[in-house]
């Protein structure tokens, strides 16, 4: 492999390292936000709160 390819590689990686930890911020401020509001239960939060992150990437 040359030294492109290798950087390719890398750049990737900590993209999508990037992209899984903002999404974990981003699924505890949404569920603390409805939470905190008694919207919903954390139970039935945390279900939905999956369920759109699971989906949003077909989507995004």
């Amino acid at each position: 492999m040359d030294h492109a390819l290798l950087i390719l590689v890398f750049l990737i990686g900590v993209a999508l390292l990037f992209d899984f930890l903002n999404g974990l911020h981003d699924a505890a401020n949404s569920i603390a936000t409805i939470v905190a509001t008694r919207v919903l239960p954390p139970i039935y939060a945390v279900g939905w709160a999956a369920f759109f992150n699971f989906i949003a990437f077909l989507f995004f």
